[in-house]
């Protein structure tokens, strides 16, 4: 049986799609491939802060790296972009069974003393976790999920 494939994507896959793809690794049922990727890459890395906060949640997204959509092979099952760049940057961007588009605020553009940009890190990451788990809740993952 082939794996069900899901895919995060944004801009820069450098915040967002990272922690996404870092929660569904670790929530993702047997059978789920996951992956992230950006419309245009971070050359900079993950961002320092979303690998802290996922770390305080026990998810090793530390040696994850920004990915161009083109250094993804085959199709996927889902799409999720979690960004509206990057939804309207692929609009065409196919998906075997469903397209979903969380567009959640980018991390990477918070301002504020070093406290309130951590906690708006620690906010997404959280909104990320609820929405994934949501996502495997539901067919075709209901009941399988950990």
């Amino acid at each position: 049986m082939k794996p069900v494939r899901v895919l995060f994507v944004c801009t820069g896959n450098r915040a967002r799609s990272q922690m996404a793809e870092g929660w569904a690794r670790k929530l993702a049922p047997p059978g789920v491939e996951v992956m992230s990727a950006g419309t245009q890459p971070n050359p900079q890395g993950v961002h320092p802060l979303a690998i802290e906060v996922m770390k305080e949640k026990a998810v090793d997204i530390s040696r994850h790296r920004p990915k161009s959509l083109r250094e993804l092979p085959g199709e996927f099952d889902y799409v999720i972009t979690v960004c509206s760049e990057a939804d309207a940057a692929c609009p065409t961007l196919p998906a075997r069974r469903e397209r979903l588009a969380w567009h959640l605020p980018d991390p990477d553009q918070a301002t504020g003393s070093e406290a309130e940009v951590r906690e708006f890190f620690r906010r997404i990451r959280d909104d990320l976790e609820k929405r994934i788990r949501e996502l495997f809740a539901g067919p075709p993952f209901a009941g399988a999920a950990p």
